[in-house]
């Protein structure tokens, strides 16, 4: 099988699919138009995000058996039209949940208990005690939406912090020793931090918007992990302004291009984001450890061996 690589990840990918006879060819660099014009003669297709599989691009590639992707989320793929012309669609969440999970508490332990803002102080020749005075985790109500690969993994630290874990999922049946499944109405009365785990589709875009924050009874911290525009900005800032927000904890953006390579609009609601002390802000990176970047490759090369070789 001829397989064309896309996107840089790591060289195991190369080194163990080769070794099984797979012909690979790696293009870091061509334009989307010009993968178009080649993607007809191969097999498969590892992919990130640099490139969209969308339908144009689906209906050139007569002869893909399979698209995978390292990484979690498929939404630069046009899942529907894959499916119909018969293309496998395989993608890694088992390899980068443990570094989300870690990425989650890491942040919400640094913005509730005021971490980088007293370190800065300090080294600034300011020494505030009382004016940063933490939150602690323990007893508080996490809720949780999405409860795959991420949720699981995030709810499993986070219990080890004394935290009553809850989560929505549309799947039944999910609640384990670490969380317990209930309805999205009874997640918004009980939950004082929220962390999203899902993925983007037309149903979950904007989910968390002002209507979801009103209908929140408790005041909150706010974790998002999962994608940008799961989230409404402008109206999370209105509520981080407010207060119904206490403090968010931000690893993706509304405003992030497509590759997730930097940001693709600027306006007021994100120069807030980047200048509150109730908010802080990463670049897409809670899936990208030292660890992960192997443990994604890995997944990715068992599936496409099981499956093909």
């Amino acid at each position: 099988m001829r397989i064309l690589l896309l996107d840089k990840n790591h060289p195991l990918i190369t080194e163990r699919l080769s070794a099984k006879n797979f012909i690979l060819e790696e293009d870091f660099t061509s334009s989307y138009d010009e993968v178009c014009r080649k993607i007809e003669n191969y097999d498969g297709v590892i992919i990130r995000s640099r490139i969209p599989l969308d339908q144009n691009f689906l209906k050139k590639a007569k002869n893909l058996k399979f698209i995978a992707r390292v990484g979690a989320g498929m939404e630069n793929i046009d899942i529907p039209v894959a499916k119909k012309m018969g293309i496998q669609l395989i993608n890694s969440p088992e390899g980068n949940r443990d570094s989300v999970a870690e990425h989650v508490v890491g942040m919400l332990l640094i913005l509730m208990n005021r971490l980088f803002i007293a370190s800065q102080e300090v080294k600034n020749g300011i020494w505030l005690r009382e004016e940063n005075r933490g939150d602690e985790l323990l007893g508080k109500t996490v809720g949780l939406i999405g409860y795959g690969n991420m949720g699981k993994a995030t709810a499993k630290r986070l219990s080890g912090f004394g935290c009553k874990v809850i989560f929505y999922d549309i799947l039944p049946d999910l609640s384990d020793e670490f969380a317990e499944q209930v309805s999205l109405e009874e997640l918004q009365e009980k939950a004082e931090v929220l962390s999203l785990h899902i993925p983007l589709t037309e149903h979950t875009h904007y989910m968390i918007d002002g209507s979801f924050i009103d209908g929140m009874k408790h005041d909150f911290y706010f974790v998002n992990t999962a994608r940008g525009k799961n989230v409404e900005t402008k109206s999370l800032v209105e509520a981080l302004k407010s207060g119904k927000v206490k403090g968010a904890c931000l690893d993706v953006l509304e405003y992030e291009k497509s590759s997730f390579e930097n940001l693709e609009t600027e306006n007021e609601d994100l120069n807030y984001l980047l200048k509150s002390e109730k908010a802080i802000v990463t670049p897409h990176i809670a899936g990208w450890t030292v660890q992960s970047k192997e443990k994604l490759a890995q997944v990715i090369v068992d599936k496409i061996i099981t499956q093909f070789a």
